[in-house]
């Protein structure tokens, strides 16, 4: 991934390029060339793209990493205040925790609808298979946050230790039937 260096860089360049499209759309007027207009078009297109590439190297581009975090899939998101994820029926709580801190940092956008509300709740939830052709939707636990506040404050992480404790004893029984 780019650096806002190697974006200043960038910028420097279509800078210098959109410099040379205007010095071209000048030279047009004067002699009256028949693309002249166009050539106002590129450079106009040119000015903003540097424009663009100047705010990219300006504010910088991260990405926060939650460490022993497990992977997710969003599986709902309506752009409002709640959204589910899927973890590992074999997640840990110290990983589910970690998860769920990912979660809302890269759920967080300042353009969602509250609804009238000021948080975002984030759940997740896993497969269990009960028996045999039945499966069933377990939640493990949520994270709230604030929808206003872009830095992470605090988060208030929930768990649910009973439907932790049910996919531990399904794990259990899963590996004593290997065996």
């Amino acid at each position: 991934m780019p650096s806002t260096s190697d974006f200043l860089t960038y910028t420097q360049w279509s800078g210098l390029f959109a410099l040379f499209c205007a010095l071209l759309t000048g030279i047009s007027f004067l002699f009256k060339w028949g693309f002249r207009f166009r050539l106002v078009g590129a450079t106009g297109f040119m000015i903003v793209f540097t424009v663009g590439l100047f705010a990219l190297s300006v504010v910088p581009i991260t990405r926060t990493v939650v460490p022993g975090a497990a992977r997710f899939t969003t599986v709902y998101d309506g752009g409002s205040n709640v959204a589910t994820i899927v973890v590992s029926p074999t997640i840990t709580e110290p990983q589910l925790t970690a998860t769920l801190q990912q979660a809302s940092s890269d759920l967080f956008s300042p353009g969602r609808l509250g609804r009238g509300r000021e948080e975002m709740v984030i759940r997740a939830r896993t497969i269990v298979h009960v028996k045999e052709g039945l499966s069933q939707p377990l939640y493990l636990g949520e994270v709230r946050r604030s929808l206003s506040d872009g830095r992470d404050a605090p988060l208030a992480v929930k768990l649910y230790p009973e439907n932790l404790a049910k996919i531990a004893k399904i794990n259990q029984a899963a590996k004593e039937s290997q065996v």
